[in-house]
């Protein structure tokens, strides 16, 4: 993994980091793909265009959860030796519920086994992604968080193939139903997910934290205020989490809701899986080309340059995607920009704020990354809902990336190490 890909070799702590990535990215890829055909196949009686709303509303919960947790939590993370232990107690959280969807049930307690398993993924992340500010430096951090998506897109692909072939191959076989080749998806998903987790564990050590002092609930309360007070006096900071809040939740969103929009259009499940396969394997690239770019470049230019890419991604989805041929066009460019703006969007954020508040602050961006995701997945949800339209519904979510590359070009691009 160390050598002629990147400039410099990991470090073991770099290594294990980047790791997880490759671990919990398999459980991402599943729910984007296979979970909301599974899900659809426990939808008796629906229409796809209730499949985009239900899901969007899955999303939606769980977002929004996350979001009201990280913060609070974030700063309680901060103290010494805090942040692996909540970054656990997710983890362990979303693995039992990836196993839990292996069991038989319903479509109701599946959706609700699904929201409750993604809250313990997405809050995991928060953590994770706070972990970047204590394994590496500013310097090395474009190149390690880049290198964290590239091998967490290729090196999903490993169970996701063996998942894969047991849904296709398996019922035409004759030794396991489509269904239960699904739910032993999730179980192989899961003991990969461990797998990757288990280093991570052992040789993070937290660098960076701040005084434990005052515990109490009121005390975290107030922390969490003059936080907000000294985001919002750092205009760098606030303008770019500003700007992130819109332009993530077109990123989001069209990751997100990609698989059950294009069976609401009535491409095959089979087609639709396997372009974003393909997705993979262009992402692993192009994301290390990201890192690599940005070092000569600059990391905005190079997140501003993504956005603008992922507006021409909307139109195209919205006007022009309508058989699997344009699925496979979509889903090859988005490979080729959205590990770049999600690897570089986190580094950008963690060389901007105090490295012993790395928690919190990186709890507060993820408010702004989940409430857009509530917002994007809502929209579209809801604009599908009144127009019964799903093209509509992806069209709007256009705005919102507009707004936040305007607000991208307010920012200086000096203030960063390496701009």
């Amino acid at each position: 993994m160390a050598g002629g890909l990147m400039s410099f070799k990991f470090t073991k702590e770099e290594r294990n980091w980047v790791g997880y990535d490759v671990g919990n990215s398999a459980l991402v890829m599943l729910n984007t793909s296979v979970v909301p055909i599974y899900f659809n196949s426990l939808l008796t009686g629906g229409d796809s265009d209730q499949l985009v709303v239900l899901w969007g509303l899955a999303q939606t919960v769980a977002s929004l959860v996350v979001a009201i947790l990280m913060p609070l939590l974030g700063s309680l993370a901060d103290r010494k030796d805090m942040k692996v232990k909540f970054f656990l107690g997710f983890f362990l959280t979303g693995l039992v519920g990836c196993l839990a969807l292996a069991i038989p049930m319903g479509a109701t307690p599946f959706l609700v086994v699904f929201v409750i398993c993604t809250i313990g993924l997405n809050s995991s992340m928060t953590f994770y992604d706070s972990m970047l500010t204590d394994i590496t430096t500013d310097d090395r951090m474009d190149n390690v968080s880049s290198a964290g998506y590239a091998w967490g897109y290729i090196g999903s692909c490993v169970p996701f193939i063996v998942c894969l072939a047991l849904i296709l191959v398996g019922p035409k076989a004759g030794f396991i139903s489509t269904q239960g080749a699904c739910r032993l998806a999730f179980v192989i998903t899961a003991a990969w997910w461990l797998a990757f987790t288990v280093p991570l564990v052992k040789s993070y050590k937290q660098t960076h934290w701040r005084d434990a002092g005052d515990t109490s609930v009121k005390a975290t309360f107030h922390e969490l205020g003059v936080t907000m007070h000294e985001i919002g006096r750092d205009k760098v900071v606030l303008t770019y989490m500003i700007a992130f809040f819109f332009y993530i939740d077109g990123v989001h969103t069209v990751i997100s809701m990609a698989t059950s929009y294009g069976t609401a259009l009535g491409i095959s499940s089979t087609q639709l899986v396997l372009a974003l396969l393909v997705t993979q394997f262009v992402a692993f690239p192009s994301a290390i080309a990201y890192g690599r770019l940005a070092g000569k470049y600059g990391t905005l230019k190079m997140i501003r340059i993504a956005v603008v890419a992922y507006c021409g991604i909307v139109l195209f989805a919205a006007f022009l995607l309508k058989s699997a041929t344009e699925f496979w066009i979509l889903a090859i460019t988005v490979g080729l920009f959205q590990g770049g703006v999600q690897a570089l969007s986190r580094s950008y954020f963690g060389k901007i704020i105090p490295k012993d508040k790395s928690n919190e602050y990186y709890g507060f961006f993820d408010i702004f990354g989940r409430y857009a995701s509530v917002m994007g997945t809502a929209i579209v949800s809801g604009v599908t809902a009144a127009t019964s339209n799903s093209s509509l519904g992806v069209l709007s979510v256009g705005i919102l990336l507009i707004v936040g590359l305007v607000m991208l070009f307010k920012l200086p691009a000096d203030r960063p190490v390496g701009e």
